[in-house]
């Protein structure tokens, strides 16, 4: 498989999401929700310290994809059911229903998720043959593909 190049290069890995978008999205409100709150404390931290429920919290609110897929890319191909807090392959499903504009724009991002997805296929649709959530991943791919 091809080595995708990562956004990660020039130490970005020590930067915040905050740091490399250049936007401060000023204090957290008080009394917001949980994941509001993540998100605006997820993206002070510094990349190199996310793991799989940060990354899936993240991508799945479509916060900082340029910087996140990367990340959630290698994850991935360690272990293609990595696994956030939810389900086996929940950072999987984000990545693959994360915002369309984004891999129409980084479509070798989007080949090689497919590449990977297709050389993991026999994990997912183990997955897949007992739970329903492995079931919603691979038709969350059917569309997925469609993209480019």
């Amino acid at each position: 498989m091809a080595k995708a190049k990562t956004k990660s290069e020039n130490n970005w890995l020590l930067k915040s999401l905050e740091s490399l978008e250049k936007e401060y999205w000023g204090e957290i409100p008080k009394d917001e929700s949980y994941l509001i709150t993540t998100c605006h404390q997820l993206r002070k931290k510094q990349l190199k310290e996310f793991d799989t429920e940060d990354l899936r919290i993240m991508i799945g609110q479509d916060i900082g994809l340029k910087y996140l897929i990367p990340l959630a890319f290698k994850t991935l191909e360690k272990d293609i059911l990595a696994e956030g807090d939810f389900y086996e392959g929940d950072l999987l499903k984000a990545v693959l229903t994360s915002n369309s504009a984004y891999w129409k724009k980084e479509t070798e991002y989007w080949a090689l998720m497919c590449e990977l997805f297709n050389n993991k296929i026999s994990e997912i649709e183990k997955e897949a043959a007992e739970y329903d959530t492995g079931r919603k991943i691979l038709e969350a791919y059917e569309e997925f593909k469609k993209i480019n």
